[in-house]
């Protein structure tokens, strides 16, 4: 597939979505994130007691090891997302629910938001490179701070001690639970208001446009 893209860099701009989602040999004309329609988004300024993971139900994207952060600290998970992979949630999630996990399986609409804001914290301790992660802006703009493993584009989303903390192990991510009272949930809002709105895309996209018009 890369040898096909290279094959146009000299007539394509190409955007990447992260830096770290950009192929190192192949030229691109930016890197523009994802933005969202925040207005739709509420802002919780409480959240709750709970821990949060939202997204697939799939190793890559760490179920796994947010059942195993919330046991560690004595909190409760609320889980969200569609089951991509129905062996590992049987062998990983099925036997933590009812005693430290609730599932709630694919949520929408305000269901959607009022999941993202009413957590604690959202547990994104993902196990590949993700290119994006639009459930961690979306948490950020209902003021819910995250918890990451620090690969792909997660230090590219989170500020470090700011709006969550990007961790590297398993201790790492139990301590950054207790530390998350540190954390101030309006900054994650205003965060994700600078920097990952569909305005500010919009905006971005239509000055490369006019760039390479030029």
């Amino acid at each position: 597939m890369f040898r096909f893209f290279k094959e146009y860099e000299d007539r394509v701009h190409y955007v990447a979505i992260s830096d770290a989602n950009r192929h190192p040999d192949l030229r691109y004309a930016a890197t523009i994130h994802h933005g969202i329609p925040i207005d739709e988004f509420p802002f919780d300024p409480l959240g709750s007691d709970d821990l949060l993971f939202f997204g697939r139900i799939h190793p890559d994207k760490g179920a796994a090891e947010a059942i195993a952060t919330a046991e560690a600290v004595g909190r409760h998970l609320i889980m969200a997302g569609i089951v991509q992979d129905a062996d590992y949630h049987r062998r990983h999630v099925v036997p933590a629910l009812g005693r430290s996990a609730t599932y709630l399986g694919s949520v929408g609409g305000l269901e959607r938001t009022r999941v993202l804001g009413s957590a604690r914290a959202l547990l994104h301790l993902i196990n590949f490179d993700e290119p994006f992660g639009l459930s961690v802006v979306e948490a950020l703009a209902c003021g819910t701070p995250v918890i990451a493993r620090n690969r792909g584009s997660m230090p590219e989303l989170i500020m470090d001690g700011v709006t969550g903390f990007l961790v590297n192990s398993a201790l790492e991510a139990v301590q950054a639970v207790e530390r998350i009272g540190e954390l101030d949930r309006r900054a994650c809002r205003a965060a994700a208001s600078e920097h990952f709105t569909v305005d500010r895309m919009a905006d971005r996209y239509l000055a490369l446009y006019q760039s390479i018009l030029g």
